[in-house]
């Protein structure tokens, strides 16, 4: 856990690869553990400005990536997306594409609650809650797609691992916006984005650098 100058004040262990974690609520989130044989979701909550692991639940399949909306979690395999309860009770399957032989690298539910954003390895798909895809974007600019973002105000942000930026769709995840941020900035490698209203920040995690960078948004 970072303060406001992006200092560690608190950390805790966990027992094997953290993948991806949501917010479940301003004191809670939720980690995709991927250990190949015991794969869980680890519940972390902040008290009195520490960090401390609570309640967990076991999955039957691998646990790559996470998203929270509205008290229902998505979780994904390698090639599947599957909603789940807060208690760990399995709703249904939403994606499956055990035929499409793409890798499932991160998930993000739309605003309204009507679709879901996949990165998988060469495309962003946009699906409706049945499992229909609406939309498929592949860019030559955008090269392994991984981590991605939705804002509260539908923007949707993702990460080139490859092509080394960060780009903005529109909210149908079929058309490019704009380029936000590049090698010339120092994304190299970016796993994941994220962003502060408080300090109008687009905050990108580099994969081998072992850094954050901090963007302003004017």
């Amino acid at each position: 856990m970072l303060n406001q100058q992006y200092q560690v004040v608190s950390y805790c262990d966990v027992t094997s690869v953290p993948r991806k974690m949501c917010t479940i609520t301003s004191s809670e989130v939720a980690v995709a553990i991927d250990n190949l044989f015991k794969p869980h979701v680890q519940f972390i909550t902040v008290n009195t400005s520490q960090l401390v692991t609570s309640r967990k639940f076991q999955l039957q399949h691998r646990c790559i990536c996470i998203a929270h909306h509205q008290g229902d979690l998505y979780i994904s395999s390698l090639d599947a997306i599957y909603k789940y309860s807060l208690s760990g009770k399995l709703i249904r399957t939403l994606y499956d594409d055990i035929y499409g032989g793409f890798t499932v690298n991160n998930c993000a539910v739309s605003p309204s609650g009507d679709k879901l954003y996949i990165t998988c390895r060469y495309q962003l798909l946009t699906v409706a809650m049945d499992g229909t895809v609406l939309v498929t974007f592949t860019d030559p600019e955008l090269l392994t797609p991984e981590g991605l973002l939705v804002t509260s105000a539908g923007q949707v942000l993702v990460c080139g691992v490859n092509s080394h930026n960060i780009i903005q769709m529109d909210s149908d995840g079929g058309r490019k916006l704009s380029t936000l941020a590049t090698r010339m900035d120092g994304v190299e490698n970016p796993l994941s984005v994220c962003y502060s209203s408080i300090t109008s920040s687009i905050i990108v995690g580099n994969k081998y650098k072992g850094n954050i960078l901090v963007f302003r948004v004017e």
